[in-house]
């Protein structure tokens, strides 16, 4: 059970259209421990954002609109990561209702694969909270590919 805390998971969702319209869910979500939820939308698409790590927080990620690559590194050093660490990609869509959960101890970065994506990140941590908890790395220290 612990090993699992320690890894990326992703929770499905899904769809319903008809005549009236669309909707999309992921029912299986659990919205204990979310303190709270903010919005990115890019500028551009193709132009990486990040790293940002987080050592307490837990992040749960998902795109309502567009397509987005999130990527999910686990630093072994918080002042000065190896730059060879293995990086986990994954491609969330609007079209492909779903939520990405990163566990507290990972880095994410992204990259807006369509002009219109956006990500809603829900958060464990209260933002009173989040500068203690809140370490940036250059864009390059990983590969975010695109």
């Amino acid at each position: 059970m612990a090993e699992e805390l320690n890894r990326t998971s992703i929770i499905e969702g899904g769809l319903h259209a008809d005549a009236r319209g669309t909707v999309t869910f992921v029912n299986d979500f659990d919205f204990k421990g979310v303190d709270r939820f903010y919005t990115i939308r890019a500028h551009r698409a193709h132009e990486p954002r990040g790293w940002r790590g987080h050592r307490i927080e837990h992040k749960w990620f998902t795109v309502v609109q567009g397509t987005l690559l999130l990527a999910v590194v686990k630093p072994d050093d918080w002042s000065s990561p190896s730059g060879n660490l293995p990086v986990e990609q994954i491609v969330l869509s609007g079209l492909k209702p779903r939520i990405l959960s990163v566990p507290a101890g990972h880095a994410t970065a992204s990259m807006a694969l369509t002009e219109d994506a956006i990500m809603v990140i829900f958060s464990s941590g209260r933002i009173e909270d989040a500068k203690r908890d809140d370490y940036l790395f250059p864009v390059e220290t990983w590969n975010v590919d695109g």
